[in-house]
């Protein structure tokens, strides 16, 4: 099942991957469950904002990303085993209906956990792109991996 493991992750190297296309429809919908702000939800109301039209939830973006992340886990066999947190979320412009969003990142930093023995954590700097290659959100995030050969006790 697992094919990359904490040991097979290096420093630095930087990937982009996802074609995650956003919808009208799903931004209203997460939008009317969690974060129903009017310029979320009508296009009048948008128009009036800084947005200039309908938008997606900031934290909508950030479930787009953890998908596409997720699917590219998934995908490669990513030995993951969840995360402690994410760090420095910013919103750098808006997601509209139409977009279709991607993810950069690059492996900041690792280290062997201290506390277990059969883990490793990642730092990574992720941007979220849009199709005209615009940075629409960035974050850091804290991963927890497994190790193929866990550390002596």
């Amino acid at each position: 099942m697992f094919k990359i493991f904490y040991e097979d992750i290096e420093i630095g190297v930087e990937e982009t991957y996802g074609n995650y296309a956003v919808t009208r429809e799903e931004v209203i919908d997460f939008a009317g469950k969690y974060d129903p702000q009017p310029f979320h939800l009508n296009d009048d109301i948008a128009k009036q904002s800084v947005f200039g039209a309908l938008c997606a939830s900031g934290w909508h973006t950030c479930a787009m990303a953890m998908r596409i992340m997720v699917d590219r886990m998934m995908a490669e066999g990513f030995a993951g085993m969840g995360s402690p947190g994410v760090d420095n979320i910013r919103w750098k412009k808006p997601v509209f209906p139409g977009d279709t969003l991607s993810v950069r990142m690059r492996t900041t930093e690792k280290r062997p956990s201290a506390s277990r023995p059969n883990i490793g954590l990642i730092k990574g700097a992720y941007e979220v792109l849009n199709q005209k290659d615009e940075v629409v959100m960035t974050m850091e995030t804290n991963a927890m991996v497994l190790r193929r050969t866990p550390a002596a006790g």
